[in-house]
């Protein structure tokens, strides 16, 4: 059964207080949204390609000293280059490789071969810290801060023992990008306080990783990311810009 991030909060024991700025037994765990970028254009949208055909006409009009013709060879470059036509004038012959992958047809979202024109992200599916009983759950690359130098160095060594080494990854900035905070609620009075920090991370010149010390994992996208976690579908929408 899938669990959500907020349900893991719930059952975090109360420890000592891991930084000098966190109060007296608050949590702080340093977790990655580890993302590997688009590695094809994406399709154009219709939207974009309907202005294209109307701006020809609309651009020849407000600037005279710009043929229509050499409009059209413009227009014809940049579709070109974003792989809408293929041979024409240019005569170009090429066979482009296929944008569904095999892993695509079989929804192995396992791979990393798959959804080439989106983000995909890391979730695993294993025990963490604050899991209900040591039971597994789906969740981020995630380490409680203790006693690394830096929250950072925290999230490289939570990811780190993921992947097994860093040298196909790389952080985006020093700094958390975003965090969460679980207070206790009149359902979970005795919940202790409870921030998650997030740190981004991208995949670098690789399609395939030794992804252990969890019972599953997979590669997802924005949109399917939410379906493990329908409880922060609004926070993970805004934290995420895809």
């Amino acid at each position: 059964m899938r669990r959500t991030l907020t349900s893991l909060a719930r059952s975090l024991p109360p420890a000592r207080g891991l930084s000098t700025s966190a109060s007296e037994g608050e949590q702080i765990v340093a977790s990655v949204l580890f993302e590997r970028l688009p590695v094809v254009v994406p399709k154009i949208d219709p939207v974009v390609y309907a202005f294209q055909e109307f701006s020809i006409p609309l651009e020849t009009a407000i600037s005279p000293k710009i043929s229509r013709r050499d409009l059209q060879k413009i227009r014809r470059e940049y579709l070109l280059g974003a792989h809408i036509l293929g041979k024409g004038d240019y005569q170009i012959d090429y066979t482009p490789a296929p944008r569904i992958t095999e892993a695509d047809k079989n929804n192995d979202r396992r791979s990393l071969n798959r959804a080439l024109d989106r983000r995909l992200y890391l979730l695993l599916y294993g025990t963490t810290y604050g899991a209900l009983d040591g039971k597994p759950v789906w969740h981020f690359p995630e380490k409680v801060y203790g006693s690394e130098e830096t929250l950072r160095k925290c999230a490289e060594s939570a990811l780190e023992s993921v992947i097994g080494d860093l040298s196909h990854t790389y952080f985006v900035g020093n700094a958390p990008f975003a965090h969460m905070v679980i207070q206790p609620t009149e359902n979970a009075p005795d919940i202790p306080s409870f921030k998650r920090f997030f740190f981004k991370s991208q995949v670098i010149a690789t399609n395939k990783y030794n992804i252990r010390k969890c019972n599953d994992h997979v590669w997802v996208t924005k949109a399917e990311l939410v379906e493990y976690f329908p409880e922060q579908a609004e926070f993970l929408n805004k934290m995420i810009i895809s």
